[in-house]
């Protein structure tokens, strides 16, 4: 079935339009820009996240709880490399005087994504936590697939989710540590008006290749026991179509027992599991969609457990905050 308010974008178009730097952001929302990528030989990986209203922030949901807080004040950037030369997390959360941007340009601290020529390039200048050390360089995100379709993932519509650009090229430059690479990646946003926990329980997301389409699966438990599922196909033009959900497949828990699932037209299992906390896991995990056996990325948000008072407790440790 044909998604009726879908508009699709080719890869050239100006991609500042999509991805929205200087939007309005009421209090206590959110917006945040989500890549990832897997490289051409198999042997990295990376995920790079910015937010304006840092939703999985202890000390956003503190000012949250104190009344009204300004997401402005709560910026961060997430990075994470994965593969052969081992493991590296950064994600240091920064105040209001902190953040600068433009139509062309996000700022956070030493770091920055911006628009140039119709790619979106990051320049990283972070540390690594629990362990510091630096974290520098720069990544060259290229739309090869682009889409304007934006969903609702609740009815009130206070939640959207837009894949951007379910296929891109992404180049990697680091110097610190030292790794260059280059491969298949994905690129989207989420934005709403309000906290997540306060609207989902639970969602496990997931996107794969499929020859040359995208299937990206979003299935949401709702805060009242409501559900909603999206299964979608964006094909080499960037037209976005749904198929059936395929049938829902337990997978493995974490290791501080977060319930993860996916949805698979045959059997799934865990390659391996790339982030392992106590209220998200993210994964690359083995599965069959649209007739084919495919590698997907795949994260599972359990918003009851963070909700949790010691889970708050523990996160300073992965993120800090400067400002």
């Amino acid at each position: 079935m044909d998604i009726p308010e879908s508009t699709n974008g080719m890869p050239g178009e100006d991609i500042a339009d999509a991805l929205d730097f200087t939007a309005t952001i009421p209090p206590n929302g959110y917006v945040w820009w989500y890549l990832d990528a897997l490289s051409d030989d198999g042997d990295h990986g990376l995920t790079i996240i910015a937010f304006i209203g840092s939703v999985f922030s202890p000390y956003y949901a503190f000012a949250r709880r104190r009344g009204v807080a300004d997401p402005e004040n709560h910026v961060a950037l997430n990075v994470a490399l994965y593969g052969k030369g081992g493991k590296r997390w950064s994600m240091t959360e920064r105040g209001r005087g902190a953040l600068a941007r433009t139509c062309l340009s996000w700022k956070v601290g030493p770091s920055q994504m911006s628009v140039d020529d119709g790619s979106l390039h990051f320049e990283i200048e972070e540390w690594t936590v629990p362990l510091p050390s630096r974290l520098s360089g720069r990544v060259r995100v290229t739309p090869v697939v682009r889409t304007n379709t934006t969903f609702a993932l609740d009815d009130a519509g206070r939640h959207h989710w837009c894949p951007i650009a379910p296929r891109c090229r992404v180049e990697v430059v680091m110097e610190k540590p030292a790794r260059r690479w280059s491969g298949e990646g994905y690129l989207d946003c989420n934005r709403g008006e309000c906290p997540l926990e306060n609207d989902f329980a639970y969602w496990d997301w997931s996107r794969a290749s499929v020859g040359d389409k995208t299937a990206i699966l979003y299935d949401v438990v709702r805060r009242d026991g409501t559900e909603k599922t999206l299964a979608l196909c964006v094909n080499p033009a960037g037209h976005v179509t749904e198929f059936a959900p395929p049938s829902r497949r337990q997978l493995p828990a974490n290791s501080w027992r977060v319930g993860r699932r996916t949805q698979s037209e045959g059997e799934a299992s865990v390659i391996e599991t790339l982030e392992d906390t106590p209220f998200y896991s993210r994964s690359l995990v083995r599965s069959q969609l649209l007739g084919a056996h495919v590698t997907a990325m795949h994260e599972s948000l359990s918003l009851d457990r963070f909700r949790r008072s010691w889970v708050q407790m523990l996160m300073p440790f992965r993120m800090p905050r400067r400002g």
